[in-house]
């Protein structure tokens, strides 16, 4: 099970014919991905895209993904490229390894994807201190258990439960949000340090 939306899938069937006036609001409206960027952006995207691109044909298979590594003096292994290629937006099951490419937008929502996938320090930050009413670096557990399970992206008691036991809670029932703040930055860090190493 793909967890992009399946509209983003090349070679999916269409199950009904669009009307004139439907395919003229799809051209005016921009994709749902297009919109999380400003123009400036989407061009270095897209030139991005175009660089790895080698063969210009609008997909980047198997053969560019060899020709770019090849460029910056790796060898990929089959595993590597089959990985990268298998990780793109849509219905993947039904695709043969021939088949496998992606486009310019399911290159765009795999970027957003991992742009968007950790908050900031700050924004983090600020988040937790709109919960905090004693201004002291804490919110209640109980609190964060009702607000984690009832709102937004709502975890289960399990998912919870991991979140909230742990060095970052006191005996009063406190959670420390500063302080797993900073060591989630310091692993972070420590994640990047290792990535340029």
């Amino acid at each position: 099970m793909s967890k992009y939306a399946n509209h983003l899938s090349p070679n999916l069937p269409s199950t009904h014919k669009l009307t004139n006036s439907q395919k003229s609001r799809a051209r005016r409206e921009p994709s749902g991905v297009f919109s999380l960027f400003q123009a400036p952006q989407i061009q270095q995207f897209k030139e991005a895209f175009q660089l790895i691109d080698h063969d210009k044909d609008g997909w980047v298979n198997e053969s560019d993904l060899r020709e770019i590594f090849t460029s910056l003096g790796i060898t990929p292994t089959q595993a590597m490229l089959d990985n990268l290629l298998s990780s793109r937006p849509g219905d993947t099951s039904s695709i043969s390894s021939v088949d496998k490419g992606i486009n310019f937008t399911m290159f765009l929502t795999m970027m957003s994807e991992r742009l968007f996938e950790f908050d900031t320090e700050p924004e983090l930050l600020e988040a937790f201190e709109s919960f905090d009413e004693n201004d002291n670096g804490t919110v209640r557990v109980e609190d964060m258990r009702k607000w984690l399970s009832e709102l937004a992206d709502r975890m289960n008691e399990q998912e919870i439960d991991k979140f909230l036991k742990g060095p970052f809670t006191d005996r009063q029932g406190n959670f420390n949000y500063r302080e797993w703040i900073k060591v989630l930055r310091v692993n972070e860090d420590g994640i990047e340090a290792e990535a340029q190493t």
